[in-house]
């Protein structure tokens, strides 16, 4: 048996799946080229294995702070195709923290760790340490809460709701949460996806079927009539199933918001 690892692979593989080479299939390669562009793009939004959680470090720049967003792609955010690769971006966490004025909070309950520094047997008290840190995350999120994000993938635009130039400076790094899509060209092993496989032959047939349906009645040499009204119904009947398939089996659930 042939593992596709390729996207000519998964064409050739689905292309069998459907008779060939005993019987014609009369679909054009750019329209397969285009289906399978379809099912990929249904393949990562809606596939728990079409996307992965990752966490993307990110330095601020001038630009961004003048402009109050930071743009998506930017350096950082760009796959090795060069593909704007994000589903979603949903929190951020400032991380060096440059910002901080002596009055703030954060600063006086850090001041005070240092002045304890080593008063507990020689070492520094890290239960001590811990219940600090634990009580400033308290604070900070009873005061402050999660600094909001508002992120839509076609405008490729991350707007983040705090103060620009004063929560987060020039050079300051955040780390940045987001769903990306799984690069098939990088892992090829997408390509002998079971579910992929048989959506992208499904989207084969209707192609084929719509195709056949423009000469419904015509009749052939030797009497055959070409019926692809037949082979469009039963591919728009496999997509269906395999759509129901994947909001049941393969969907992750959605997440749910409450005040």
């Amino acid at each position: 048996m042939s593992i596709p690892v390729s996207r000519t692979d998964l064409k050739e593989w689905c292309l069998r799946k459907l008779g060939k080479p005993v019987i014609e299939i009369n679909v054009d390669d750019d329209q397969m080229e285009d289906r399978i562009d379809e099912a990929l793009q249904f393949y990562q939004e809606y596939h728990f294995d079409g996307s992965e959680k990752v966490y993307e470090k990110y330095k601020m720049t001038t630009e961004d702070i003048d402009n109050k967003y930071i743009s998506v792609p930017s350096s950082g955010f760009t796959s090795p195709t060069g593909n704007n690769v994000y589903l979603g971006i949903t929190k951020i966490f400032p991380v060096t923290g440059t910002s901080i004025g002596m009055w703030d909070i954060r600063y006086q309950m850090r001041l005070s760790d240092l002045t304890t520094f080593g008063t507990y047997l020689g070492g520094y008290d890290l239960l001590s340490y811990k219940t600090r840190m634990t009580n400033l995350s308290m604070i900070q999120e009873m005061l402050m809460g999660q600094i909001p994000v508002r992120h839509n993938r076609h405008g490729n635009k991350l707007y983040l709701d705090w103060q620009w130039g004063v929560d987060a400076v020039v050079g300051e790094f955040i780390i940045i949460e987001a769903f990306k899509v799984i690069d098939p060209e990088v892992y090829l092993d997408v390509y002998n996806d079971m579910f992929l496989k048989q959506y992208v032959t499904a989207l084969f047939k209707e192609q084929w079927g719509l195709n056949l349906s423009k000469f419904e009645g015509v009749q052939m040499v030797g009497g055959v009539t070409l019926n692809g009204r037949a082979i469009l119904d039963e591919a728009r009947t496999d997509i269906d199933k395999l759509r129901e398939e994947m909001s049941l089996k393969y969907e992750l659930p959605v997440d749910f918001m409450m005040a």
